[in-house]
Parts: C-alpha cells; sequence; structure tokens
C-alpha cells in the first residue's frame, strides 16, 4: 500500500504523528510503501531563522512558554524529546529537497527523522547549510544539490489538493486521513484502505 505523508520538519505534531503512523504500520500484516511529501508551515521565514519560542510569541502571543511545555509533554509520551526553549524559527524548504534527495537514496525515512530530531531536539537551523551537510553525511546522503523543482511541484500539489494542514496522510492517492492520529486509528485506516482496495495480505501461517 502506498502512502504519503505531507508533512513540515518544524512542526511537532507531524514529529508525533510519523511516530504513531510508523507504530502502525509495523503492526499492519500488508507492506506499506511511505514517501514523503513537503509543506511549508511558514515558507516566508528566513534561512538565518530566530528563536523560536519568539516566533510563535509574534504570531500566538499569550503564553506560549506555557503552550509548548504542553505539547512537549504529549511528545514525551511519545518518547521525543521537544525543546522548544532551543529550537530555531527557520525556513524548511531546503530540508525539504534534502529529504526528497534522501528518498530517491533510499533514505527518506531516517534523513526526516534526523532533520525532526535536529530541529526539536538538537536546537539546530535547518536551514544553515552547514548543518544540512552535517546531518546528510550522518544518514549518508549524497546532497547533489538537485530535487529544489519536484519540492516546489509536490507543495503545489498540496495546495491542489486542498492541504490547509499537517501532518496528512494520503493512502493510494485517494483516502485521507489528518492530523497526529493515534496509533490504533491509523491501524485501522491501514486496514479499511486495504480492504477497499484489495490489498488485504494474507494471513499469516502459523
Amino acid at each position: 500500500m502506498k502512502v504519503e505523508i505531507f508533512s513540515d520538519v518544524v512542526c511537532p505534531w507531524c514529529y508525533m504523528g510519523h511516530k504513531r503512523f510508523a507504530r502502525a504500520a509495523a503492526r499492519h500484516t500488508g507492506e506499506v510503501e511511505v514517501t514523503y511529501r513537503p509543506f511549508e508551515l511558514n515558507p516566508t521565514a528566513t534561512a538565518e531563522g530566530e528563536p523560536l519560542l519568539e516566533a510563535l510569541r509574534r504570531k500566538f502571543g499569550g503564553d506560549v512558554a506555557q503552550m509548548t511545555s504542553r505539547v512537549a509533554a504529549v511528545g514525551a509520551e511519545e518518547g521525543l524529546e521537544l525543546h522548544f526553549d532551543r529550537a530555531v524559527s527557520a525556513n524548511s524548504f531546503e530540508a525539504h529537497r534534502l529529504i526528497e534527495l534522501a528518498s530517491r537514496q533510499g533514505l527518506g525515512a531516517p534523513m526526516t527523522e534526523r532533520l525532526f530530531a535536529a530541529h526539536f531536539t538538537d536546537g539546530l537551523n535547518i536551514a544553515d547549510a552547514e548543518v544540512l551537510a552535517k546531518l546528510a553525511a550522518e544518514v549518508g546522503v549524497s546532497d547533489t544539490g538537485e530535487a529544489g523543482d519536484e519540492v516546489r511541484e509536490q507543495l503545489g500539489r498540496a495546495r491542489e489538493l486542498g492541504i490547509t494542514g499537517v501532518p496528512f496522510f494520503l493512502f493510494e492517492g485517494e483516502f485521507g486521513v489528518s492530523g497526529a492520529q493515534p496509533e490504533e486509528t491509523f491501524l485501522a485506516a491501514l486496514e479499511e484502505v486495504a480492504e477497499r482496495t484489495g490489498r488485504r495480505a494474507a494471513p499469516r501461517a502459523r
């Protein structure tokens, strides 16, 4: 079964959604082929970046520290370290380009995971060229400088599909699930789509 995940590496709910879906896919009896698709939550963000809490305070006002601490607590339940106090708000286009290149090299999942951790756990600027080069080397991705056009094309496709929030999971190009749903919800979706499309795996031998 083919599943496209539209997300942004600066989105905490995307990080959690990826984790929950991965666990559900591991429990699903059929084969699941995941493709990572880009979405920019803040396309006007600069490559230089700024402290995330400052950017959130300007956008939402109020007590963003309290708001983010609640999100961090939910992330901790998923085994994730979300350090909003050290995170850098920056443009994510180049990170998406790196994910696309990694996917072509069979490394889309570990590259996406590393970028999430770089932003939320390590407090790195995921728009900085040197940072991206080091992360690519860690994962074993060869950055040829390509894939920008593909990212722009997929960003446009997300708009055409009417996707306004992420994470968004598109099953077989037809069935959509929005948000960082619980693991059981993702598993149920996988099984329902498998039933509808005739992709249900044969029973395992005992």
